[in-house]
């Protein structure tokens, strides 16, 4: 009996093997073919200006705001995306500085230098989208 326990054994610590390396080959092969995939085209969200209030604050990001300091704050984008921001024709490529905006109705907090920029005032509806990386 002892003997055919250890067969068994054996058999399914091999089954378990040839699993194990089905399953990493499968990934591999996903991870080499497949991009994260990544929204098309434009989007409409509400954006205001966090103001000069804001200057000398620390973000979430890792930086502190100043008043030359052009980017966002966005609740789920990753610190550092780069996106394009339109409002009233004008389009500046920017990207995520901060988490929020923490002012219920707002989809993006603009910071006072990008704001002024875009001459966007108060809460306005604007378009933004991904930039594009090369490669």
């Amino acid at each position: 009996m002892p003997r055919l326990a250890v067969r068994e054994f054996a058999l399914a610590a091999l089954a378990l093997l040839a699993a194990v390396a089905a399953l990493a080959i499968t990934a591999q092969t996903r991870s080499k073919t497949s991009h994260s995939p990544q929204p098309e085209g434009s989007y409409v969200a509400l954006a205001g200006s966090s103001g000069p209030a804001a200057f000398g604050r620390r973000t979430a990001c890792g930086g502190v705001l100043r008043a030359d300091t052009e980017g966002v704050a966005h609740p789920t984008l990753p610190c550092g995306a780069r996106i394009f921001i339109s409002y009233k024709g004008i389009k500046v490529l920017t990207q995520v500085v901060d988490r929020g905006p923490y002012v219920p109705g707002r989809q993006f907090e603009l910071t006072d230098a990008l704001a002024r920029k875009l001459g966007l005032r108060n809460v306005q509806t604007i378009h933004w989208s991904y930039a594009r990386s090369g490669g």
